[in-house]
């Protein structure tokens, strides 16, 4: 396994911007995964675990140990990738959720223009427009759009609530379209996570994490065959999510508007927007995504 430190370093950077964004309700870091070009080795890296390696270390077999590991794990991939996100959501976790307090029509503006771009690039990836691409794209808006109009429920904070908070959660951040950090929100778990991570919590933490990795590990089986099997369809309804989830965003910056003076601060939000819009398309170029 020879080591490539430019493409550790591309990955590493696709990992950190991905934490960005998984550290933001409003976009996935599956969506900023996809239009980087790296979404589907990502996919298929987390199916093709299977823990075969455990078997032979078992045994006592060390060699087998570390070659059906090497085999079965992308380290190449999970190494710098898992180490951005990481980095991503630590120390950017407090300035994000600043922006949101102190300039949320500029910040919720930004998401949109980065929502927008990524949904004209998911369209990108299909071929021909069908009907039952259409059918499907209707539904996941119609799903997105009453799934973000949804309350935060009161709940608790305890390890169990925290471990199926994370398995839940983790699901919606590899997948293109759904906000891993607003589904937080909605289970009434984003801001105390947010306050661990800032406090190093670390039971809170570890047993977040724990409830990721096996979510994680059960839905990318499921969405691995999804994209080899019916990637055009699987796009179309992640497109209309997409399209579904700028309900929040839209609502936030409509609100901000009525409430102050329009001309100059109405036209900082559409610059805004128009930067997070350019920002995704410049992305997608420099990772000059192919299918």
């Amino acid at each position: 396994m020879k080591l490539d430190i430019k493409e550790s370093l591309l990955i590493f950077i696709r990992g950190f911007i991905m934490g960005c964004a998984d550290s933001i309700p409003g976009i996935s870091g599956g969506t900023i995964a996809l239009i980087t070009g790296i979404y589907d080795r990502l996919i298929h890296g987390i199916g093709k675990i299977k823990f075969v390696f455990i078997k032979p270390l078992l045994k006592g077999d060390l060699s087998g140990f570390k070659d059906k590991l090497i085999d079965e794990i992308d380290f190449q991939l999970f190494i710098p990738l898992f180490s951005g996100i990481a980095i991503a959501l630590i120390s950017l976790s407090k300035l994000i959720t600043y922006l949101m307090e102190v300039y949320p029509v500029y910040t919720f503006a930004f998401f949109l223009g980065l929502i927008l771009a990524s949904t004209y690039i998911l369209y990108t990836h299909i071929v021909k427009v069908s009907f039952k691409i259409a059918i499907v794209s209707i539904i996941g808006f119609i799903l997105a759009y009453i799934f973000v109009g949804l309350n935060p429920i009161s709940a608790n904070h305890s390890l169990i609530v925290l471990f199926f908070s994370g398995s839940i959660a983790i699901c919606a951040m590899i997948l293109p379209g759904i906000s891993g950090a607003f589904l937080l929100l909605l289970l009434g778990q984003y801001e105390y996570m947010l306050n661990a991570l800032h406090n190093f919590h670390l039971s809170e933490i570890i047993t977040f994490c724990v409830g990721a990795v096996i979510g994680i590990l059960s839905f990318s089986k499921l969405l691995d065959y999804l994209l080899n099997n019916y990637k055009e369809i699987t796009m179309g309804f992640l497109i209309g999510v997409m399209i579904g989830t700028l309900r929040l965003p839209y609502e936030k910056i409509q609100e901000s508007l009525i409430s102050s003076s329009i001309s100059i601060h109405l036209i900082i939000t559409l610059v805004i927007a128009l930067i997070g819009f350019i920002l995704i398309i410049i992305l997608e170029k420099k990772f000059n995504i192919v299918d």
